[in-house]
């Protein structure tokens, strides 16, 4: 691990082995990549938004002498082409492009890591594809439920009201009771610059909520007009048909995926994904291991939550290496 003075939990940087895109429809390319021990234990990282992309850090949540480590950008996401393109974009295509990229790979089985969103598509891969899963590692815990979805919309303004107060103002006071519509309208209409305008106020809304302790350097960079494209467009677009879930979806199916090892690591403050869903989550499965981070928000690189996080895959690691 990392043995610096900011003594982070996280391991060195790696760079990747390989990398590529993957061209996975007409209109959606995948950028992805390879890092750390292409012998070692496979593991799938899921990014969180939907929207979010990947990032250097990411990587450094695996032990790269052991850990065969596959990145990328979900559809609309990162480096992923077209850039916040929503169309042709639905969780079922998701959980296709990971058996895609899986297949291409040549890995029969792989431990699935997802935080935020990403710990959503982890529990519906699973659930679709239970027998490619070795084990699930998630974070912040979010069931793409109505009430979550209210709860971002309107919730968060209890918490950080500065910046919902930001969120609301290019609206008009009329359209403010059904906010997700009026940012359809907005994000996905015809006038390129009040798509980036709206994006931006989306993104810059979750980056002002995602710590315990404020972090202006997050801000600005959910402000970046790649990574607002992203988040801005495709959270709404996923959050406006409800993730492409049934009702309760996540939690009816659990039996699915009930016998295999899961980790829940959850920030007891968070605010973006409260924690009644991990609550919710454990109680459906509670098999799973759930750990409260008594000192964080929703963020994975907050200490606490970051050291949980490597704590968890290691713990996987090393009960690999026995069986």
């Amino acid at each position: 691990m990392d043995d610096s003075a900011t003594a982070s939990p996280l391991f060195l940087p790696v760079q990747p082995l390989r990398s590529g895109m993957l061209q996975v429809s007409e209109l959606h390319t995948l950028h992805w990549e390879e890092c750390g021990n292409p012998d070692g234990l496979p593991v799938v990282f899921l990014h969180g938004g939907p929207g979010g992309g990947i990032s250097p850090v990411h990587r450094q949540f695996f032990h790269p002498q052991h850990y065969r480590i596959i990145l990328f950008d979900q559809r609309g996401a990162g480096k992923s082409t077209p850039l916040g393109e929503w169309r042709d974009n639905t969780t079922a295509l998701l959980i296709e492009d990971i058996e895609t990229l899986r297949t291409m790979l040549g890995i029969e089985q792989w431990l699935v890591f997802g935080g935020s969103w990403g710990s959503t598509l982890a529990l519906a891969y699973g659930q679709a594809h239970p027998e490619r899963c070795l084990g699930f590692i998630l974070r912040g815990i979010f069931l793409c439920t109505q009430q979550e979805i209210d709860w971002f919309l309107y919730g968060m303004a209890a918490f950080f009201p500065e910046a919902h107060d930001a969120f609301i103002a290019s609206i008009p006071p009329e359209e403010r009771g059904d906010l997700l519509h009026a940012y359809q309208r907005r994000l996905f209409g015809d006038d390129a610059e009040v798509s980036l305008q709206a994006a931006r106020a989306w993104s810059r809304y979750e980056g002002s909520c995602l710590f315990l302790k404020p972090r202006p350097e997050m801000v600005d960079m959910f402000s970046d007009d790649a990574v607002a494209l992203g988040i801005g467009r495709l959270e709404a677009h996923y959050f406006l048909h409800r993730g492409f879930f049934d009702d309760d979806q996540l939690i009816r199916d659990i039996d699915r995926i009930r016998h295999l090892p899961a980790i829940i690591v959850q920030g007891r403050y968070d605010a973006v994904c409260p924690p009644a869903a991990a609550w919710r989550l454990h109680q459906a499965w509670p098999q799973a291991k759930l750990q409260w981070i008594a000192d964080a928000g929703h963020a994975a690189l907050e200490p606490g939550t970051a050291s949980a996080l490597v704590a968890a895959t290691e713990q996987f690691r090393l009960q690999r290496s026995f069986d």
